[in-house]
């Protein structure tokens, strides 16, 4: 059985891969995303990312912060070899939306904004608006499992050198700068 820093430091890539990976298929593939939230409208990147590679000697860092910021540094950045270590998601789903960060190394998610929900006016609306923002948290959940599910599969077949990372290559090689 593996030490469990050992495994983390073993497999940290593929949370960063799975970023990468996610950003292409938010770039060029969106109706893929529409097979796990049938009231899918659109996964957008959101204010922030950031990229890290870590090939070369001493690791580079890139940041990319702002809404509207030219996501032309993080192009060239996964041209030279980085991958994704962190990518704010803005999630729409039917008239709703949500807006998160997922950090790579753990998957963790961080700053989850949530669809605004009714007050409670009395205390028998407190449990309906729990419940509520309860399925709204869950809702950017099952559908962030329902991708990384999707992704491994995809990561561990036989297509995944061949085909899938292919076309990412080409999508990162063929983005203008």
């Amino acid at each position: 059985m593996l030490d469990v820093a050992v495994a983390y430091n073993r497999y940290q890539f593929l949370g960063e891969e799975f970023l990468t990976w996610l950003w292409f298929v938010i770039e060029k593939n969106q109706p893929l995303i529409k097979n796990f939230d049938p009231d899918f409208v659109a996964l957008e990147i959101g204010n922030r990312v950031v990229f890290e590679n870590r090939r070369k000697e001493s690791a580079e860092r890139v940041t990319i912060k702002g809404d509207g910021a030219s996501l032309e540094e993080g192009i060239l950045a996964l041209k030279k070899g980085a991958l994704v270590t962190e990518l704010n998601v803005v999630y729409k789903s039917a008239e709703l939306m949500w807006q998160f960060t997922l950090k790579g190394e753990s998957l963790n998610i961080s700053t989850l904004s949530i669809p605004q929900t009714g007050s409670a006016e009395s205390d028998e609306d407190i449990e309906g608006v729990v419940l509520e923002k309860i399925f709204l948290y869950d809702k950017a959940l099952q559908l962030l499992e329902k991708l990384y599910a999707h992704f491994v599969k995809l990561r561990v077949s036989d297509t995944w050198p061949g085909k899938e990372s292919l076309m990412i290559r080409k999508w990162i090689q063929s983005s203008e700068l």
